[in-house]
């Protein structure tokens, strides 16, 4: 068995790409799959590149060598090595045949990459996990994505225990063997990375479904599950219908084989794999039901299903050449799904949900010493680089190309990358190269964006000429620097606006040498440092509405006056920007608050929103969302130095005055009113009805703690969907105290052998702000039902308590910390990904006031001083170390 890879081995650099010296052209796997030990015999048709001389080196990690043959003949010792990684073997040629016999054990897999056991020895399957580089635990294989390879496939297995057995690919037969044992064959027609294996064998249940695609092929879909799961499947199988039309009509993408096989399990460390022609889904992001699932968690099962079904073209069909090109497949298919469910859904929304997302998750990111480029140009460990800069930069930065190329020029663009790179490996100058050639444009200065880490912030600044009836728009950018590039060059911002009269009506645009959209709408490119853009016949002072739709990840910084933000907020038509100036006045608002200035902010946010609260045009979800101000990380954001405590404070405040403007009387009437509405039905009018209910009841426990948590009581009581029951769990937990003791205790036992149920009642507790949060998460820790071996239960309550809990977990004293860094030593052990994910929760650790930074630099320096930490983890924490 091999030890685990030296934490300070040299990095993997971009610039050191070379193409394979050894192909494989065909593999056969035949696997004697157990739970304790499983047998693999591979055999590889081997091709070698002429222009390159070296050995035949394979990649194997965890595998117990039991036979070796060449061309047919056993290979003595002498003429094979096991290398730390790997094994080399001497005299090789090409068309060689190479097979191999490993034993592997997948009950002892803890870290859930390769072939491993999901659930209890008894009654749990086995399964498999190969990307990034989970395949070498499986068979010896030169395991990188630009190695393609055809498949054939023979799994054999007790048939009592493993009554059904799967992998990628069109089913080539299956029989029955002595002893109760049976086999299957699989042989995928199309070429394909090994991090696309898959494998799947236990006693699950089944839905199926027929579906025939645009081009007339006959397609059989099934959804497996265990037994108590599967019809909480049903969702996700209207859902993959609905991915498959999508994307014949709005790519022309047709499914490829004969059969579509999704698989649910509850050991998963992602959300989900598009393995070729088998997915394997995290169940979180699979099982729905309105008892078990709230309105976000169907929206997310949806788009989740739709993301990997889009691989099959963004990912399969056309892989990535490196792991530096992840964005080509991730990056892409992100706008993709985000596409189809603005299509399914609200647009306006789910811009909203998705930029949102960004600047929680990715900003930051970007901003502290975890920051890397979309397309980094060295990594220690890839499995560090399943990033939100990868995934959803990466998703703006196509958004900004197709917005470039408009709709019909980016589907001639899409058409000729997949029809040219069919069958390769490909990369993002490949990607720009078909989008520019079926458009007759350059688009190789957007390569920037990709080798360039940090978020770009553009000043905006307006002059009005009144006697000239002009108003001249400057605009400026700038990246500040990170650790490995100081200085940063201008990229090419498209930057969608219009202008605003004082009276709110869209003015007429007229830019030299540019055409506005119906006149009043037009995008202009900022890619120098400064440019300025004239606007002439403007009638009156305009108000700009700048990144419209949010059209590039920046950050904007516009010398606005509340005034002219309460005006947008009032009357943009493009939801998003609605939204953004509601976002930048309650900004401006909290900073009156903690500077003690300018209280024209504080009430012309108030005033704002209590104008639009009962308008009955406006849309339920958005004026939810309108409703609340940003979140305490994107506070902690525009901070120079980071007082959790005091930021947390701060918008409840600013909460409070919102409050207050509406009024207890208001905001009872507007939640009886929706409350006499509620049904467990998930068209978009009820969903947005719940999701106001919850904003209006939070809004009124700021108030009247007492009649909100009766409120909450009764809802909770009679909640005929997860969404409203877990809403009013949330109300009665922060506001009630020992009015939540019953409720949680009922929840508990209701759902007590539910999993995905059960997450959500850790996470919730461990959200629960104050410094009392860390006793109550080791009490939670105490439950039976935790344990650290379950990804989803550990970011249940570990990761939202440091994560979701600002107050909880930032403590004065560093208990939380320590806390922390205790346990992601101990996942560490278990699961090498998990512990390194969940330990970017120090990102930005350097911005905090000073007694919380010496404490989390302590805790930090403590894990990086232990022996033997996974280099998932040690690279992590030793770049917060260095940034």
């Amino acid at each position: 068995m091999n030890a685990r890879p030296d934490a300070a081995s040299l990095p993997i650099r971009l610039a050191d790409y070379r193409a394979p010296a050894w192909r494989v052209e065909h593999v056969e796997l035949d696997f004697e799959l157990g739970i304790d030990a499983t047998e693999v015999a591979a055999k590889l048709l081997l091709r070698r590149d002429p222009a390159q001389d070296e050995p035949l080196r394979l990649d194997g990690e965890n595998l117990e060598l039991l036979s070796i043959a060449l061309d047919g003949q056993p290979l003595p010792t002498t003429a094979y090595r096991t290398i730390d990684g790997g094994l080399e073997v001497d005299g090789a040629r090409d068309g060689s045949v190479l097979e191999t016999r490993v034993r592997v054990q997948p009950a002892a897999n803890t870290a859930l990459e390769g072939l491993y056991l999901s659930g209890p020895r008894e009654t749990g399957f086995l399964l498999t996990q190969c990307e990034a580089q989970g395949f070498r635990r499986i068979t010896y294989f030169p395991d990188r994505p630009d190695v393609q390879s055809g498949y054939t496939v023979t799994l054999r297995a007790d048939r009592a225990r493993f009554p059904v057995l799967l992998a990628g690919g069109n089913p080539d037969g299956a029989g029955e063997l002595e002893g109760g044992r049976h086999w299957a064959r699989f042989v995928d027609p199309h070429p394909k990375p090994s991090y696309l294996f898959a494998l799947v064998a236990g006693r699950l249940e089944k839905i199926e479904r027929d579906y025939r695609t645009a081009d007339g092929r006959d397609v059989q879909l099934k959804i497996w599950a265990e037994a108590d799961a599967i019809e909480r499947c049903h969702y996700a199988m209207d859902a993959l219908e609905r991915s498959m039309r999508w994307d014949e009509q709005a790519y022309g993408r047709n499914y490829d084989l004969a059969v579509f096989h999704v698989v649910a399990t509850h050991d998963f460390n992602m959300g989900a794999m598009e393995n070729k022609g088998l997915n394997i889904f995290n169940a979180k992001c699979l099982l729905a039901d309105a008892d078990t699932s709230t309105d976000d968690e169907y929206r997310r099962v949806e788009a989740v299903v739709a993301h990997e079904y889009f691989h099959n073209w963004s990912g399969n069909r056309v892989t990535c050449r490196d792991w530096f090109q992840l964005s080509l497949k991730e990056g892409f298919t992100v706008f993709r799904e985000q596409s189809f469910s603005a299509d399914m859904n609200s647009a306006p929304l789910k811009r909203i949900e998705d930029v949102a997302l960004l600047r929680r998750a990715q900003f930051p990111e970007d901003a502290g010493p975890l920051a890397h480029p979309v397309r980094p140009a060295e990594y220690h460990e890839i499995n560090n680089f399943y990033t939100a800069t990868v995934y959803e930069k990466g998703a703006e930065l196509v958004r900004m190309l197709a917005g470039k190329l408009g709709a019909a020029g980016f589907r001639r663009g899409t058409d000729l990358y997949f029809s040219s790179n069919d069958g390769r490996s490909a990369t993002i100058e490949d990607f720009l190269a078909a989008l520019g050639e079926a458009n007759g444009v350059d688009l190789a200065p957007y390569l920037a964006w990709y080798g360039q880490a940090g978020t770009p912030h553009i000043k905006a600044h307006g002059d009005y000429d009144a006697t000239r009836r002009e108003y001249a728009l400057t605009l400026a950018q700038h990246t500040p620097p990170s650790a490995q590039q100081p200085h940063k060059q201008p990229v090419p911002i498209p930057v969608k606006l219009a202008l605003f009269g004082t009276d709110g009506h869209m003015l007429p645009l007229h830019l030299d040498g540019q055409t506005a959209n119906g006149g009043t709408e037009l995008v202009v490119v900022l890619d120098h440092a400064e440019q300025r853009f004239l606007f002439r016949d403007v009638a009156e002072r305009p108000v700009p509405s700048l990144l419209r739709g949010y059209s590039a990840p920046v950050i904007l910084e516009c010398d606005y006056a509340p005034a002219e933000l309460a005006l947008l907020l009032a009357h943009d038509p493009d939801g998003f920007n609605r939204w953004e100036a509601g976002q930048q006045l309650a900004l401006r608002a909290c900073d009156a608050l903690r500077d003690g200035s300018d209280p024209q902010a504080v009430t012309a946010w108030c005033d704002a929103l209590a104008a639009l609260f009962d308008d009955a045009q406006l849309d339920a979800a958005l004026l939810a969302d309108l409703l609340t101000p940003p979140g305490e990380i994107e506070l902690a954001e525009r901070e120079a130095v980071v007082d959790p405590a005091r930021i947390h404070a701060l918008r409840q405040q600013l909460q409070q005055r919102l409050a207050a403007r509406l009024g207890a009387e208001r905001l009872d009437a507007r939640f009886r009113r929706l409350a006499a509405q509620t049904t467990a039905a998930l068209d978009a009018a009820s969903q947005a009805g719940r999701r106001l209910k919850q904003r209006v009841l939070q809004l009124l426990a700021l108030l009247d703690p007492a009649l909100a948590c009766d409120h909450a009581a009764v809802q909770y009581r009679d909640a005929p969907n997860m969404t409203d029951r877990l809403g009013a769990l949330a109300v009665l937990a922060r506001h009630g105290a020992t009015r939540s003791v019953e409720p949680l205790a009922h929840y508990r036992a209701r759902y007590a052998d539910d999993p995905l149920a059960l997450d959500k009642w850790f996470a919730l507790q461990a959200q629960l702000p104050g410094e009392g949060a860390l006793a109550r998460v080791q009490a939670l820790e105490a439950d039976p039902a935790f344990t650290l071996k379950n990804p989803n239960r550990a970011r249940a309550l570990l990761g939202s308590y440091a994560s979701g809990n600002p107050t909880g977990f930032h403590r004065a004293d560093g208990a939380g910390y320590r806390y922390y860094a205790r346990h992601l030593l101990a996942l560490d052990a278990l699961n090498p990904q998990i512990a390194a994910r969940l330990a970017t929760v120090f990102n930005g650790w350097q911005r905090l006031e000073p007694q919380r930074r010496d404490a989390a630099r302590d805790a930090l320096a403590g894990l990086a001083a232990q022996d033997r930490l996974s280099r998932n983890l040690a690279e992590i924490v030793g770049n917060m170390l260095r940034g």
